[in-house]
């Protein structure tokens, strides 16, 4: 399973016991998305090859109200 933590600057990921950042800037190429309109789903694509996605997406802008 893999966990996301989101802040205003990006998110801290724990994947298969590694722990790692994903910037902002980084996500925000990566997805073609504004950091706020970027969705918890997206952000599982970048790190996971299959991601097994469950549940609406949430945007960023949500997650941190």
């Amino acid at each position: 399973m893999t966990a996301l933590s989101f802040d205003d600057d990006g998110v801290d990921v724990v994947y298969e016991g590694t722990e790692f950042r994903l910037e902002k800037a980084l996500i925000e190429e990566a997805t073609q998305k504004s950091y706020p309109d970027v969705t918890d789903h997206d952000v599982l694509k970048m790190v996971e090859k299959n991601p097994e996605l469950t549940g609406e997406p949430r945007r960023v802008q949500d997650i941190l109200k």
